[in-house]
This record gives C-alpha cells, structure tokens and sequence, in this order.
C-alpha cells in the first residue's frame, strides 16, 4: 500500500476528531492479527522441514523395492528356460515316433497304388489288343490318375518302366482308331454292322488321349472328305468363275448325305464346323487362283454372280454355326438419306437412336468375338467374309460398271429436267437432284450387299465425281454474265437478262443446291456408319458440298445482277429527267414508278421459292447495289435546280419506301429490322447529297461538310456543276472548301455531264476501295461474314471469296466502298 492509499484509508478510518477515541481499538486489532500470522508462518515452516525428510525415506524404501522385483524376474526367466529344456527332451522321441508313422503310412499307400498302376496297365494293354474301346476310355482315366500320383517318382526305374509301357499302349490305341476311322467313308459300315458302334466307342478313347490327338484326327477326316473335291474342283472344266456356285452345291449335299454317319462325332467335336472352315479357306485359295489367272478383265455379270452366291453361302454358313449375322440396319440407314425430317415426332426420333444404339452394341459384340480364337469350338467363327473377301481386289470392273452408268443417269436427266417443279409441290426441289440420290441410293444398296471394304470407299469416290459433275450442269445453266460490284469481282462479263422464267429456275438451282449440299453430307454419314473401320475416317463430302456451296452463292449473286440489269433502263431514264427546268414539284417520278414494278412482278416470287436465309441474304446485296447506285446516278444528272432538287428528294424517299416495304413483298419479315436499318443508312446518302444541293451558294462547303463528312474534294466539285455555276465561279469556292480538304484542280475527275467515264481497271477500283475517305458505306466486314455464313461451309469460295476481298479493308461501319458507283459509271 503506497503512501496515498494509506492516508486515505487514515481518513477514511477517522474522519472526524470525535473518531479519534477509537485508535486505541483498533492498534490493539492490528497487532493481535500480526502475531496470527507470524504464528501461521512458523507452523508452516516446521511443516516443511518434516515433508522433506518424509520423501527421502520413501524414495529409499521405493528403490528397495525395484531391486528385489528384478531379482524375482530373473529367478523366474531361469526357471523357465530349465523346464523348456526339459519339455524338448520329452517330445524328442514322441517327434521322431511320429515321423516313422507318417513314411511308414505314405509308403503303404505308394505301394497300394503302384500294384493297382501294374495291374491297370496290364488291363489295358489287353483292352488295347482286343480293340475294347470303351472299356480301354475308362481305363484310360483311371491309369492318367494313377500316373500323376507317381510323378514325384519318375527317375525310379520301375516307375520309369510303367510310364514307357502306358505311353506304347497310347500309341497302339491311337493307330487302332486311326486305322478304324480310315474305313469310314468306304462303304464298310454297311457291311460290318458293329463298326459304326465301334467308331463312337473310339471317340471316347480320343477324348481320353491328349487333345492334339483329337485335332489330328478331326484333321485327317475333314482332309479325306474334301479330297474329292480338291480333285473335282482344280479340273479345267470346273475350275472358273461361272461354276463357283456348284462348289457350294456340293458341300451341301456333302453334309446332306454324310449327317447320319458323322452323328459318330461327339457334338463337342464340332466335326461340321470344322469341315465347314477348312472348306471355306481351300474354296478362297482356288477362287484367287482363278481370279489371279485370268488374262483379261473378269466379266462382270459373271463376277457379281460368283460373289453374290459366295456371300448367301456364307450368310447360311453364320446362320448354322452362329457366327455373327450381318446387322440389318444397314437398309435403314440408307433409307435415311434425303428423307425430308421436319415433321419426326419424338417418339420417331427416340426409336431413330434406340436403333443406332443397338446397332452399336452389337458391333462391340462382333469385335468381341473377333477377338476369340477363331478355330476353336464353339469361339464363333465369323464366316463373312472368309471367302468373298478374295473377290474385292478384282471389283474395280464394278465399280467402274457403276461409275459409266450413274454418269449415263445423270446426263439422262439433266437432258430430261424441265427447270420447273409441279404445281403444289412445298420443297421448290428440280426433280432431277431427288432422282440423282434415289439412284445413287440403289447404287449403294448393292454394294453394300457386296461388300464393305475398299470397293464401298471406291464407289464412295464415284459419288463425289457424280455429285461435282451434277454441282458443274447446275452451274452452267444459270444465266451468262453480269454487272456492278459482284460481277466485278467474280469476272463476269456484260450484262445479264433474266426473264421472270429464269428468276424462278435460278431460286429452283439454289433450292436443289442446298437440297444436294444437305443430303450429300447424310450419305458421307450414313457411308462411314456401314464401311469398314479402317476407311470410315476417308469418308467426307465437304468438297461435293463447297462445290454445291458455290452454286448457291453464284445462283444468288446471278439473280441479283439481273435485277440490276432491269433497273438500267429506269436509271438511264433519271439521267435523262429535265431536273434543271423543272417548274414545280409533283407525284413520283416515272422511273421510280419502273422501279416499283419491277420489284413488285419479281420479289413476290423470289420470296415464295427462296429460303428465308438466303432471301435475306439477296436482299442485302439487293440493297448494297441499289443504294449506292442510285446515289452515283445522281452524279450523271445534268444540272438541277431547286425544283429539281426537291423533286428527286421526294422521288428518293419513294425508292427508299419501296425497298423498305420489299420484305412484306416477299412475306419473308424475319430479318426485316435489320434489313430497314441497312437500307435507312444506304438511301440516307442520297438524301444528304440532295439536301447538299439544296443549299446556297454562300454555305454549300458547310452544309457538304457537315452532312457528308466522308465526301470527297470531286464530288464536291462535282455537286458545284449540278447546281449550275460556271467553272470560273466555282474556283473561289473550291479554294474555301479546300482549305479543310486535300486541293484538287481543273478538271475535275468526274465526267461531264453526259460524257461516260474511261473503263476503271479492277485495280484502281480495289485502291480507291481501299481509302475510307473516299467511300461510302455498304456494310461493315462483320455483317457480310455474318450473310456468307448462311451460305453453309463453302459460301466463301469462288466469287464470294472475291467479294469479301473487296470488302476487307471496311471495318468501320462509317466507312465502306463506291466501287460499285465507280464501276456503274463505266457504261
């Protein structure tokens, strides 16, 4: 307690004076508690001094207790060790007693059952002799156990001497069988009426032996029983190819007449089986004999013959012994091919893949048993193939029969196709793309009935050729020729005309075109699911479908053109309007009005053939060319005056309205948002470049500026002639407005009034294409990779690879190309 602590504890004790009295009290208190404690100190230190001297007492009694325990320990383990001692002494002879009852018990036994081996030799020996097989197959088991029991005991020469005198009795029983079995066949048996019964007794002394004996034997039968053949079958007159079916004749009527007498076999034996294998393997090695042979090409008919009578034979020769059916959905899976599937229900799609599913199990389970060892019974031996397989390096005249007469179809009915469909029909399909699959169907139903292997993946090649030859006559029928950016760059020349008759054959060719491009790919399908496995990773159509692919893209891109072709006259029309006399504003104009018709006589039907991909795929590059066309055209005016101005203003939204209005048109309103932002964008150019014209002298630079940026300094040049002024006061203009643009000079670039420009070689128009000042926009890179794709895998290549081309240095949506305008000029 500190110094303040006990001042307060004072104070607080005696607060006051009067509380002084009681001091005395309390020192009294004070000293009465020190001397209890200085008593509890004492009486704890004493106690202290006895527990040490307590704990030294115990720890010497502790340790004098763990001396005499480990004494004790060791008296025992003595004791232990002498009475184990005393405990092997005593079993000592109770071990050795024990041991002489065992030699003395295994030797009796040993000398029991070498009397019983003696004596069953013996036995046997005389069974032997007397040719008593069944008696001899028992006897047989019961000396093969005795045997074994002595097999520790060979090197004893009486052993030695028993195991020699049972082998020779082996060997005589094994010559008396074969001597046995060497007379049936004969004619014996119907004269010794107990050899049959003798012959079964002999089985079972095969059975007995070792089972190479049994081999051996079933060998040498089935080797005698096709002898005859052999003979009958190398002679010159039945060794060719139109007598192959007589060969499977006689080993049926073989195993006809012999199944009585081979009843002999026990069934595990598989006696015909194994006739029936050794059969197959000398038929195939004379049929190649024969195939090797031959000096010139095989007949074909007689070929197919031969081979399909080897297939059904092989097909009886499964069905008998069990070997592995061939499935049965390899029609099905034919029958797919170009079926329509827009109306399968569910049900029809899960029973479709049950299907498939059991179908490959079961070709894990052929694996599976192609895995076993093939000769041995009861393995599964596959027959399929066995001997047709020697025919299938000598199918090339087949195919090549296949090839000239799928050829001859298709020429037939290309000469035979209307280019029309029948009233009604919903797919808009030429009839001649539907019959090319159903004969390439048929075609495939007959190889497969033949084979599987290489021939299959050779017509398979025959296929693509046909298809690409059918891709080629679908292309050289579309119309000739062409004009604007798309012809540009896929090279056609001149212009193309197409009569309402050719708009609705050129949808019927992207139709079938697709048709093919789709079905082509379900053959490739349903091919690589029925050839072997080795060929199925060949199997592709992706170059047939990027030829069909190209059809598509080039049937699209013709039909464009020849709207285009259609709107020259109508665009030469606008050239030649009055634009600088006009008086006042009226109705549209009367090209707009050609226009109009001529969009309303074509889409309807365009959208009613034509898919809603590529229907908004011919409208984008519909809009793509007429956009920026008509914008150019205004270029190719002559003077115009306000009212002028405001008249193709109005004539301008009219075109505007009339593309915005062609999706319903064509009752194909899927992709209409975009399609109106598209042609919202393109026709706003034309508008912007009237309202230009619209402007005053003094703020033309301003008003050109502000509402087409991306103007060049020669259309601005150009816009300054169309509003009339001479070239003299054009110059102080030109000179403010270069001022913020790259300065050009007389004469201007661009053509005078009714003058055509020089022809623009392709590579000044991909360089002027190149420079975003300098173009408009058609659309970005994106949207027309985002319309190639609706062309399927091949919709890049030829003209379209070309276009895109064209197109690659757009990436702005701001920027994008007057090539078109520049090529139109060139008329």
């Amino acid at each position: 307690m500190d110094k303040m602590s006990t001042l307060e504890y004072i104070n607080q004790m005696f607060p006051t004076e009067a509380s002084l009295s009681g001091v005395e009290p309390l020192m009294l208190k004070i000293q009465s508690e020190i001397r209890r404690v200085d008593a509890g100190i004492l009486a704890a230190v004493r106690q202290q001094s006895n527990s040490g001297t307590k704990a030294k007492e115990d720890l010497a009694a502790a340790t004098h207790a763990v001396e005499e325990l480990t004494y004790k320990i060791r008296e025992i383990k003595t004791k232990a060790e002498q009475s184990e001692t005393m405990v092997q002494e005593i079993c000592r002879d109770i071990k050795k007693l024990d041991f002489a009852k065992k030699h003395i018990t295994t030797t009796i036994t040993a000398l029991h059952r070498l009397t019983m081996l003696v004596s069953a030799v013996e036995q046997l020996q005389v069974m032997a002799s007397k040719r008593q097989y069944k008696e001899a197959a028992a006897q047989l088991e019961a000396v093969n156990q005795l045997c074994c029991h002595f097999e520790a005991y060979r090197d004893i020469p009486k052993i030695t001497e028993l195991r020699e005198k049972f082998k020779n009795i082996k060997k005589i029983l094994k010559s008396h069988v074969f001597s046995d079995f060497s007379s049936l066949g004969t004619g014996k048996e119907s004269e010794e009426t107990n050899l049959m019964q003798r012959l079964s007794d002999a089985c079972l002394v095969v059975d007995a032996l070792e089972p190479s004996v049994r081999e051996e034997l079933v060998n040498n039968f089935c080797s005698k029983e096709l002898t005859s053949y052999e003979q009958i079958f190398e002679g010159a007159e039945l060794a060719k190819l139109d007598k192959t079916e007589r060969r499977y004749a006689w080993i049926k009527r073989r195993m006809r007449t012999n199944e009585e007498i081979w009843k002999i076999f026990p069934t595990s034996w598989l006696v015909p089986y194994r006739l029936c294998i050794q059969f197959c393997k000398k038929t195939r090695k004379q049929l190649e004999g024969i195939l090797d042979n031959l000096k010139e090409k095989p007949d074909v008919a007689t070929l197919l013959m031969a081979l399909q009578r080897t297939l059904e034979f092989e097909d009886e020769l499964a069905e008998k012994f069990g070997g592995g059916t061939q499935s049965r959905e390899i029609g099905n899976e034919i029958e797919e091919i170009g079926r329509q599937n827009n109306s399968q229900t569910a049900s029809d799609i899960r029973k479709k893949y049950e299907k498939k599913l059991a179908a490959h199990q079961g070709s894990e389970n052929e694996e599976k048993d192609g895995n076993k060892d093939l000769s041995a019974p009861g393995a599964g031996f596959n027959f399929h193939g066995i001997v047709s397989s020697c025919f299938e390096p000598h199918l090339t005249v087949y195919t090549e029969l296949e090839e000239k007469t799928l050829m001859e179809n298709l020429e037939k009915l290309v000469q035979e196709e209307t280019w029309d469909v029948e009233e009604g029909s919903q797919n808009n399909i030429l009839s001649s793309s539907m019959q090319l699959f159903l004969i390439i169907k048929r075609s495939l139903k007959r190889c497969t009935a033949l084979t599987k292997s290489q021939t299959l993946y050779n017509l398979f090649k025959v296929f693509q050729r046909v298809l690409k030859a059918y891709a080629t006559k679908l292309f050289a029928r579309l119309p000739k020729g062409g004009t604007g950016i798309v012809a540009a760059a896929t090279g056609m020349d001149g212009q193309i005309k197409t009569s309402d008759r050719d708009e609705r054959v050129i949808c019927y060719i992207v139709n079938s075109a697709e048709y093919c491009h789709k079905t082509s790919g379900e053959l490739a399908e349903s091919v690589s699911k029925i050839i072997d496995s080795q060929f199925a990773d060949r199997v592709d159509m992706s170059e047939v479908q990027d030829e069909f692919s190209a059809v598509i893209t080039k049937s699209l891109v013709t039909l464009v053109h020849g709207l285009e072709t259609k709107f020259d006259a109508e665009m030469a029309a606008m050239t030649r309007v009055p634009w600088g006399t006009l008086e006042s504003v009226g109705d549209q104009s009367g090209y707009v009005n050609g226009i109009n018709m001529i969009l309303t006589s074509s889409i309807p039907v365009l959208g009613s053939l034509l898919s809603p991909i590529y229907f908004q795929f011919f409208l984008d590059k519909l809009a793509s060319s007429l956009g920026p066309r008509f914008y150019m055209n205004i270029f190719k005016c002559k003077q115009i005056s306000e009212t002028g101005a405001q008249q193709m203003l109005l004539d301008t939204q009219a075109v505007k309205t009339i593309l915005l209005e062609i999706p319903s048109l064509g009752r194909q309103t899927s992709g209409a948002a975009g399609y109106s932002k598209f042609v919202s964008r393109e026709m706003s150019k034309a508008e912007a470049l009237l309202k230009v014209i619209l402007s005053p002298i003094d703020s033309v630079a301003d008003t050109y500026r502000a509402l087409l940026p991306e103007g060049t300094p020669m259309e601005f040049q150009r816009i300054l002639e169309l509003k009339g002024l001479k070239k003299s006061d054009q110059q102080s203009i030109l000179d403010d407005f270069n001022k913020g643009a790259p300065a050009i000079s007389q004469p201007s670039s661009v053509a005078p009034v009714g003058q055509a420009l020089p022809p623009a070689p392709l590579a000044t128009t991909i360089q002027a294409i190149s420079n975003p000042a300098s173009v408009g926009f058609i659309a970005s890179r994106e949207d027309v990779l985002t319309r190639a794709a609706a062309l399927g895998r091949g919709a890049a290549t030829t003209g379209f690879k070309r276009f895109l081309a064209l197109t690659e240095a757009a990436k702005d949506q701001k920027k994008g190309m007057l090539a078109f305008q520049y090529l139109k000029l060139v008329r």
